[in-house]
C-alpha cells in the first residue's frame, strides 16, 4: 500500500505514529469488505472511544458543505453537541441495513432500554458495485464493529470505500493525523474519509494541477455512465483528544472543505459532502439520558477559542493527505457490467510533480 509520504510528497505537519485517525487514543477502526464479481462495497466502522467506552458520549459537531447525501443522527448531534454511538460509513443504499446492524450490536453490549440514533453515512458506489443487489446486510455492519481496533488503518479499496472513485481514479478510504502542542500537552487530530468526489481535470497534488494533464483513460467520463463530472460524495470524520466544546468541534468540521479544496475540488452540487468532528476528551462529562437521581451539573474543559487555530491547521493538512493516501493506495478495479476504474498512475504523477519541483 503506497502512501503520500512514502511516495515522496513534501507534506507539512507532524503526523502521529500511524499517521491515522487511530493515533487519537481510544479510537478504533474496523472494516467489512465485499469484493467479488459485481459486488464492490462494504462497511467502515469507527468507535470513538473503542469497545470499552461505548456508553461514553463525545463532544461533537457537524457541517454540510453540500447536502446531496446522508448522515443519520446528525440532527441530534446538532441539537445536543454529543456523539453517543459508533459511526458507520457505507454505500448509499446500505444505510438501512447498517443502521439496523449497529443497533443490534450496541443492544448486545448495553442491555436494557437503550435509546439510539446511530450515525451512518454514505457515498454512492453504483458505478463499480451492484448497489441495488442488497449485498450489505446488518451482520456486515456488526462484523465491522467487532473488527474495530487501534493501530494501522487499511486504505484504498477497503470497507465502505471498496467501490469508490475520486477525480475519476479508483480511491476509497484514506486517513492521516497531525500532532499539536498546547500548554505543555501534545494532542492529536486524526482524519478518516471516504473519497468519492471530484472531476478528473480538477485534481491538484501539492499545488500542481496534474489532473488537466491526466485526462486520458477516464472511463467514467468516456463511457455511457450517466452521472455528471464530479458526482459522488465525501464523508470525513475528524477525531481529536484535545478538549473542545461542541461548537469548537463543529468549527473543526467546517475546516474540512479547506483541505479538500487543496486537492482541487470545487464541491459539486451532485456530491454529498458531510463532515463530523468529535473530541474524546472530557470522558464522562456528557452523560445525557433521562433524569435519574438528584439534578446536578456537568463540566467541560476546553481549549480557549482564541487558541484553536493550530487545530484548524491540523484538520486542513490531514484532510489533504488523507485524500492523497486514498488515491495512492487504490489499484485499478473492474466491477459490475465491466465498469472499470483506473488506479492513479504513479509514474505519470511523479513525472508531472518532478517537472514542477514538487517531489
Amino acid at each position: 500500500m503506497t502512501r503520500a509520504r512514502a511516495f515522496g510528497l513534501p507534506l507539512p505537519g507532524t503526523p502521529g505514529p500511524h499517521n491515522a485517525i487511530t493515533d487519537v487514543p481510544g479510537v478504533a477502526v474496523g472494516f467489512t469488505t465485499l469484493d467479488e464479481g459485481p459486488v464492490r462495497t462494504g462497511v467502515t466502522a469507527v468507535l470513538p472511544r473503542g469497545h470499552d467506552g461505548l456508553a461514553d458520549a463525545c463532544a461533537a459537531g457537524i457541517f454540510s458543505l453540500n447536502g446531496n447525501g446522508e448522515m443519520t443522527g446528525s440532527h441530534w448531534i446538532a441539537e445536543t453537541g454529543a456523539l453517543g454511538t459508533p459511526v458507520l460509513i457505507t454505500n448509499t443504499h446500505a444505510v438501512g441495513p447498517c443502521h439496523e446492524g449497529v443497533i443490534r450490536w450496541v443492544k448486545r453490549r448495553l442491555p436494557g432500554d437503550e435509546w439510539l440514533l446511530p450515525v451512518v453515512a454514505e457515498t454512492y458506489d453504483g458505478y463499480l458495485n451492484d448497489i441495488n443487489g442488497g449485498h450489505v446486510r446488518p451482520e456486515h455492519a456488526e462484523a465491522a464493529l467487532d473488527a474495530a481496533a487501534p493501530g494501522p488503518v487499511a486504505e484504498g479499496s477497503v470497507g465502505g470505500g471498496t467501490g469508490m472513485n475520486c477525480y475519476g481514479f479508483k480511491a476509497g478510504t484514506g486517513t492521516a493525523s497531525r500532532t499539536v502542542e498546547y500548554a505543555g500537552d501534545v494532542h492529536t487530530v486524526g482524519v478518516l474519509l471516504q473519497a468519492n468526489f471530484g472531476d478528473r481535470r480538477e485534481l491538484t497534488v501539492r499545488g500542481v494541477p496534474v489532473g488537466r494533464d491526466m485526462t486520458g483513460d477516464d472511463p467514467m467520463a468516456e463511457t455511457d455512465w450517466t452521472a455528471p463530472p464530479g458526482a459522488g460524495s465525501v464523508i470525513v470524520l475528524v477525531a481529536t483528544d484535545a478538549p473542545l466544546l461542541p461548537g469548537q468541534c463543529a468549527a473543526l468540521a467546517r475546516r474540512v472543505p479547506l483541505g479538500l479544496a487543496r486537492t482541487g475540488t470545487i464541491g459539486h452540487h451532485s456530491s454529498g459532502d458531510l463532515f463530523l468532528a468529535f473530541s474524546t476528551a472530557n470522558a464522562g462529562a456528557l452523560t445525557g439520558g433521562f433524569p435519574v437521581g438528584e439534578p446536578g451539573y456537568e463540566t467541560l474543559r476546553f481549549v480557549p477559542w482564541n487558541r484553536v487555530d493550530p487545530l484548524y491547521e491540523a484538520v486542513v493538512e490531514a484532510v489533504e493527505e488523507a485524500v492523497l493516501n486514498a488515491l495512492l493506495a487504490a489499484a485499478t478495479t473492474v466491477g459490475r457490467d465491466g465498469h472499470r476504474s483506473p488506479g492513479l498512475p504513479h509514474d505519470r504523477l511523479k513525472e508531472l510533480l518532478a517537472a514542477r519541483g514538487a517531489l
